[in-house]
């Protein structure tokens, strides 16, 4: 939208302006916000920053705690949300140094920026391109108890079988596993669907498609365009912004949850995926296997020999791993298919262009902080690459059936993702020096990360579920 400090001031005079709002995004992958009167944005703040302590946002302790925030005003945007005209964006952080300031190497969009050089530096591609895919729910409301004596949690959805007894009620509902492209009058989210990707537009976000989902209660999809993997985490931010707000403006709530509802499809965040060097295709062959190039195929053998400590950053929540489970598209063994959607990688069949010809990593869910999950994605498949791993000849697959299918012994030949974050995490601990390459993922950011969501894994398994009294009360 800007390209220079004139722009913005002009820009700011033209339209009313009142603050300048700096987003920085924090270990979890949320955004955190500090803002300025538009009056004090000025040249000196592009050179040297807004300063800010870095101790709060979880990562691990450095010898300098002060840090500051680097604007890219060529993300800015008017936030549609906030009463006073606001403009928006994110940017980059530095560490304090002398004599200058150097790239925070734990920052989330630093991460990412790494592992483009690093795929640069080896020379497979100049560009890293993908589409990701948000799935979410969207509820009338909902309500949460976390005490002593009570756990639960209860949700509202005018448009479940759960309403049908209840007023106000217009006798349109959506059945359970029913939604996939459902129609008006029982898709009664069309309209906030079309509110959400108008507004992702202001964002720079271009929607390829929107529909309703699998699930009967509330779920939706929210695709888009292809494009270059850094741009593609920031637009990823924006769409969990754009989408949880316009939601609450509409008085609902939405949730990129994994698995909210118990016994329906969950929320994926499927990544699509391809490379290109010169500007042209890396993945494509006529004569491969799903048209794709050995370069490709290498590529999947990498995230298939990583798929299990991948999902550590992926798959970050408890809840993830209530959604990897068989029996709801949601990839459980670890192989590769053409248009298979039970197994971990996924090739569209639909896909024909060569410029286009990619795959699918089916297991992420947007619990993830999108630029680890990227820059992770993008380093096992290097890796792969580097070290010409043949997912055909590991056995991976193609697998042209179900793979929930298969018995379970030979499942368990296969491999499997992990069946809970704790899982996930021992994976991480025993495989990660694919990340570490050229300091992309630095070691003490990994070891926080694991701290972290080990915390989170140990803290929830120790409250009593409201299951629990079902199953046990009166043995």
């Amino acid at each position: 939208m800007f390209q220079n400090v004139q722009q913005i001031q002009d820009f700011i005079r033209q339209n009313g302006i009142a603050f300048l709002d700096f987003k920085m995004i924090d270990l979890r992958g949320r955004w955190k916000h500090l803002s300025i009167p538009a009056a004090r944005f000025n040249e000196d703040i592009m050179t040297h920053g807004i300063g800010f302590d870095g101790s709060n946002y979880g990562y691990a302790q450095v010898e300098r705690s002060d840090m500051v925030f680097l604007p890219d005003i060529t993300t800015a945007v008017v936030d549609p949300f906030v009463k006073a005209p606001t403009l928006t964006m994110i940017g980059d952080v530095m560490v304090i140094d002398h004599p200058a300031n150097r790239p925070f190497d734990q920052y989330p969009r630093n991460v990412a920026k790494s592992a483009i050089a690093h795929m640069q530096a080896l020379g497979v591609a100049d560009e890293m391109i993908i589409g990701p895919e948000y799935e979410f729910h969207v509820f009338d409301g909902m309500t949460r108890t976390l005490r002593p004596d009570a756990v639960g949690y209860r949700l509202q959805c005018s448009e479940s079988v759960w309403s049908a007894g209840e007023f106000p009620n217009n006798g349109f509902h959506t059945g359970p596993h029913d939604g996939y492209h459902a129609d008006l009058p029982g898709d009664r989210t069309f309209d906030l669907r079309n509110q959400i990707c108008l507004e992702l537009a202001k964002w720079g976000v271009d929607v390829k498609y929107h529909h309703h989902e699998v699930g009967g209660s509330g779920q939706l999809e929210i695709e888009v365009e292809l494009g270059e993997m850094t741009r593609l985490a920031d637009a990823t931010m924006a769409a969990k912004y754009v989408i949880r707000n316009t939601a609450a403006a509409n008085g609902m709530t939405a949730t990129l949850m994994p698995k909210p509802i118990y016994g329906e499809a969950g929320n994926g965040m499927h990544v699509h995926m391809l490379l290109r060097k010169n500007g042209q295709p890396v993945f494509y062959d006529p004569d491969g296997y799903g048209q794709l190039s050995r370069t490709a195929m290498h590529f999947i053998g990498g995230l298939l020999t990583h798929a299990r400590s991948l999902c550590a950053i992926t798959n970050p929540s408890t809840n993830s791993y209530k959604r990897l489970i068989p029996g709801f598209e949601a990839p459980v063994t670890i192989g590769y298919a053409m248009a298979n959607r039970s197994a971990v990688v996924r090739i569209p069949a639909y896909v024909k262009s060569p410029d286009k010809k990619r795959f699918e990593l089916r297991n992420p869910d947007a619990m993830c902080n999108p630029y680890f999950a990227y820059a992770a994605i993008l380093m096992a498949g290097l890796d792969g690459i580097e070290h010409e791993i043949d997912p055909a000849g590991r056995g991976w697959g193609p697998f042209d059936f179900n793979l929930f299918d298969l018995p379970a012994d030979e499942r368990k030949r296969l491999g499997h993702l992990p069946a809970s974050l704790d899982e996930a995490l021992d994976a991480l601990e025993a495989d990660h020096d694919y990340l570490t390459r050229d300091g992309v993922f630095p070691m003490p950011l990994l070891e926080t990360l694991v701290k972290t969501l080990r915390a989170d894994a140990q803290e929830i398994s120790r409250i009593p579920h409201p299951a629990e009294f079902d199953r046990y009360f009166d043995l």
